[in-house]
């Protein structure tokens, strides 16, 4: 407990809570027993660990005694099984209107990332860097996500190339379409800034 203490500050039962996930996908891909580098606690730890701290996972992996090969396999599928867990924007509303909450909040975000060498031909014509954003002047992907009023995310779509705008990120996945369903039929509206001007009629901006 001490040594895992030192490692990480989250609650014991959030590591057991992703290990069990873990151990759920071994088990339908057939891994055996005893086959693998971790057991499922510690390739936990290790996925949260790079989570709330952003380890190089070179030296992550070499803490925990394996390769990088292996430290990024394992990031990934610790990864993915969470993102397995999440529910479909509709059914994340439904949640959030029969909470009572009066109204969820819409925004976008660029993540730094690395430069890609995808390109892309815009309205202009002239070839630009997918992943770039001009507004931002920096490589990266846009994440929208709809939150409660007090900011806590209840659903976040797929990274968008970071060339695109607010609106178009919201769009092209039906974000915006499956808004105006909650505005009318739940009482729920979105709260947006001015970016999402026009973007429907269930999103609210100044």
């Amino acid at each position: 407990m001490i040594a895992y203490r030192a490692m990480i500050d989250v609650p014991r039962e959030l590591v057991q809570y992703l290990g069990r996930l873990l151990a759920a996908e071994r088990r339908t891909r057939g891994t055996r027993r005893d086959t693998r580098a971790l057991t499922c606690f510690y390739q936990a730890l290790l996925v949260l660990i790079w989570f709330r701290k952003a380890e190089d996972l070179t030296l992550l992996g070499a803490g925990f005694g394996v390769s990088r090969a292996t430290a990024y396999r394992y990031r990934d599928e610790g990864v993915a099984v969470l993102a397995a867990q999440a529910t479909d924007l509709h059914t994340a509303l439904k949640r959030v209107a029969d909470n009572g909450w009066s109204y969820v909040i819409l925004d976008g975000k660029l993540f730094d990332g690395d430069r890609l060498t995808e390109t892309t031909l815009p309205v202009k014509g002239e070839t630009i860097d997918a992943w770039y954003s001009g507004k931002h002047r920096d490589f990266g992907a846009n994440i929208q996500a709809v939150m409660r009023p007090h900011g806590l995310p209840i659903w976040t779509s797929a990274a968008m190339p970071g060339h695109l705008h607010d609106t178009n990120c919201a769009r092209e996945p039906g974000v915006t379409a499956a808004l105006n369903w909650p505005a009318a039929e739940l009482n729920l509206p979105a709260l947006a800034d001015s970016g999402y001007e026009s973007a429907g009629h269930g999103i609210k901006t100044p």
